[in-house]
């Protein structure tokens, strides 16, 4: 039986390695900002309080965060192409049928002889 190529589809397709590397570069650049944006708030906002401690503490975690998600690559498994034309059919659904119960199920005795084989 010959099998069918497979033929991927657009969906199935992973992320090109140039998209996800920008991807990964625009992740950094926003995480980054956020960062210079909590050490902004966290010099010049007054009075100094406990949101000055948050911000403190972003401006401290997010250079970590970003450098994190920035290595993380995407899921580097191989994903088999699917193809959405491809489907499995169901099976047709049938009704059982009832198993006849024999009451008295005989014996059945075959006698063979060179006689029988012409």
């Amino acid at each position: 039986m010959k099998s069918k190529p497979l033929v991927p589809a657009v969906t199935s397709l992973p992320q090109s390695p140039q998209a996800e590397a920008d991807h990964r570069v625009r992740r950094y650049a926003l995480t980054m900002t956020i960062r210079i944006v909590c050490f902004a708030l966290m010099m010049f906002v007054q009075p100094y309080g406990w949101y000055t401690w948050v911000f403190a503490l972003a401006a401290a975690v997010l250079p970590y965060i970003a450098v994190v998600f920035a290595n993380a690559g995407s899921d580097s498994t191989e994903t088999t192409a699917e193809s959405p034309v491809q489907q499995i059919e169901a099976p047709i659904a049938t009704t059982p049928t009832p198993v006849e119960t024999i009451t008295d199920p005989g014996i059945i005795t075959i006698h063979e002889s060179r006689q029988d084989r012409e």
